[in-house]
């Protein structure tokens, strides 16, 4: 897994910015109900959607939540007083507290199933009755745009997805959260382009190819013969989905 608190910095620029941003938190809000009074966005990182989030539902509390420090402390220079480092498995907060909860890019990155039915039962602790969960769901799936360089790719080892839909949704009714709705949005800014995709295999971007290996070497080398280096190949489409956790009564 990338050292989170390394690419802090540099983390927006390099994950499609502001438009990125905005197509996920509009993503987000059309499946958080009107009326939302407090709303916790767990593994918030830079806040850049977190922050979006706070400015379409000015009436809604909202709380970031963070892990490393890096991107928290650029989460709270956006939203100052209003994000806290916390591990999502082990959310410091009572039960029912939230009426939403938001998991953006989170579930993608646990190394085990375990942690990943721990992130999905916390969220669910401290959701109230009625409340709903948010998440994005097969993170890799999104970045198989049917293009030359997946093509190229293709035959590269993968780790099985965590975050799969069907997965995720099993971990949800575990813990008494019912499907309530999916949404899409595109990754604005993160077509690869084959320089690029270089790039991200030589600094380890895929998981499970280090850097400097020869099988992955082998694919950076394939990949750089392929035309148009500098051209982006279309966005990914991300997936959301929601859950609810049913009224009292």
């Amino acid at each position: 897994m990338l050292d989170y608190d390394k690419e802090a910095a540099a983390y927006d620029a390099t994950r499609g910015g502001e438009p990125r941003a905005e197509a996920a938190a509009d993503a987000v809000l059309g499946l958080i109900p009107a009326g939302t009074e407090r709303l916790l966005d767990v593994a918030c990182g830079t806040g850049i959607v977190t922050r979006r989030l706070v400015s379409a539902r000015p009436a809604t509390r909202v709380t970031g939540a963070d892990l490393t420090y890096g991107m928290a402390r650029m989460a709270a220079a956006r939203l100052p007083g209003s994000v806290l480092l916390a591990d999502s498995r082990r959310l410091p907060f009572h039960d029912g507290t939230f009426d939403a909860v938001t998991s953006v890019w989170l579930l993608h990155l646990l190394d085990e199933p375990e942690d990943v039915r721990a992130v999905v039962a916390e969220c669910a602790r401290v959701l109230r009755p009625g409340g709903v969960y948010v998440t994005t769901v097969d993170k890799a799936a999104a970045h198989d745009v049917g293009s030359d360089i997946d093509a190229v790719l293709a035959a590269r080892p993968r780790r099985p997805a965590r975050d799969a839909g069907q997965l995720v949704e099993s971990y949800a009714a575990a813990h008494r959260l019912f499907p309530a709705g999916q949404a899409s949005f595109p990754g604005r800014g993160q077509g690869r382009s084959p320089r690029r995709t270089v790039a991200d295999l030589r600094r380890g971007w895929f998981t499970v190819l280090p850097p400097g290996d020869p099988v992955t070497e082998r694919f950076a080398t394939q990949v750089a013969a392929l035309p148009d280096q500098d051209r982006a190949r279309p966005d990914p489409e991300f997936s959301l989905r929601a859950f609810r956790k049913p009224p009292v009564g």
